[in-house]
């Protein structure tokens, strides 16, 4: 049976709220690290969001 080539991870707020996404990442296409700029509903504004692992 084959590997699943996407991996789940978590894209944490840099407000430092602690509100996070999770989201899919095929990791041999897309080799660096994650920066998405979206809605945190605890400061109400969008700010950045950086990839972080999954604990």
């Amino acid at each position: 049976m084959a590997k699943k080539n996407t991996l789940t991870m978590k894209m944490e707020s840099t407000a430092g709220t602690g509100f996070f996404y999770v989201k899919k990442k095929n990791p041999r296409t897309l080799t660096e690290k994650l920066v998405m700029r979206k809605y945190d509903p605890k400061v109400r504004k969008h700010v950045e969001f950086k990839e972080t692992k999954i604990k």
